[in-house]
């Protein structure tokens, strides 16, 4: 049972982290233009202009789709209360690869909107 539970919050870290991540991307992002932390791809680092804009949109994006992964990710874990402990990983394993591939793909719709915004960066 313990295990459940565990794998519960677990499973809720990466909406979570969107979210707060997210929320600081878009309304409080890094003053300066550094490699350490923040929305750090090429093209958004080319000027500063490049750089907040890449922090706001993928800011925004990031907090409604941390919202929206939120929900499904602890229903997800709702049938499995009770079962094996290899069915709630095997379960919690999967949630956490379609996670980070919805985080990794929310990144494109932000390099593809730098490169509308910003054609000569």
């Amino acid at each position: 049972m313990w295990f459940w539970y565990f794998m519960l919050v677990c499973d809720l870290l990466i909406p979570a982290l969107m979210l707060v991540g997210g929320y600081l991307m878009w309304k409080h992002p890094p003053k300066k233009i550094n490699t350490v932390f923040g929305y750090r791809t090429a093209r958004s680092m080319k000027n500063m202009d490049t750089w907040l804009f890449a922090h706001h949109d993928c800011g925004k994006r990031w907090w409604l789709v941390g919202w929206i992964l939120l929900i499904p990710s602890a229903v997800v874990q709702l049938p499995l209360f009770g079962k094996s402990e290899t069915a709630i990983a095997v379960a919690g394993l999967i949630l956490l690869v379609v996670q980070t591939t919805v985080m990794l793909l929310s990144l494109i719709p932000t390099e593809r909107a730098l490169a509308r915004r910003f054609p000569e960066a």
